[in-house]
């Protein structure tokens, strides 16, 4: 496969959205749609696969948690097939380890649930040398202490015991706090 000129990147709008929740997928399909996307959907880590086989898009957003994988898998291949894509993920979920696995693995945006179509197309179209806005409400402490526990988490492979142990912590506590959203 040839690599694609910026220019070239810009003028193909081929998107793939790949998220489990079908009513916010649609949604998020037809908006981008209007917005000149030749949009395609897959519902879960497999399908996603599957289409990135065959043809693979100019942009994607992909959901970080889907019922059958993780959308990290789903960023990794498409850069595998195509590393000049651009890719975000949404979750509803947010962590700072996984925005930066995320970013590691190629995609260039890490939005929360729900995204307006619009705050998409800005992330979608940044140029690399062009920052994002500060957000206006920054981390609570709470918040804070939430996503130290996450990056620990993910940097002991998801072991609760080597995590908990790590921080000091029950793992009994600990299962509590990762079960639980985060804080605002």
């Amino acid at each position: 496969m040839t690599a694609l000129t910026t220019q070239d990147h810009t003028a193909e709008k081929s998107l793939l959205i790949v998220d489990d929740d079908k009513p916010f997928q649609q949604r998020l399909a037809r908006a981008m749609e209007k917005r000149g996307f030749e949009t395609e959907t897959a519902d879960g880590l497999r399908e996603a696969v599957a289409k990135l086989a065959t043809r693979a898009p100019a942009f994607a957003i992909v959901d970080m948690r889907l019922e059958d994988g993780n959308g990290l898998d789903v960023i990794e291949a498409l850069h595998q097939r195509r590393p000049d894509a651009r890719a975000i993920i949404l979750t509803g979920y947010g962590n700072i380890a996984t925005a930066v696995t995320a970013v590691k693995l190629g995609a260039i945006d890490y939005l929360a649930k729900p995204a307006d179509p619009d705050d998409i197309i800005a992330a979608l179209e940044r140029k690399p040398e062009e920052k994002a806005e500060p957000p206006e409400n920054p981390m609570s402490a709470d918040r804070v202490r939430w996503e130290h526990i996450q990056r620990v988490y993910e940097l002991c492979d998801r072991n609760v015991s080597e995590t908990a142990r790590r921080l000091n912590m029950h793992r009994r506590t600990l299962q509590r706090i990762l079960a639980k959203r985060a804080p605002r």
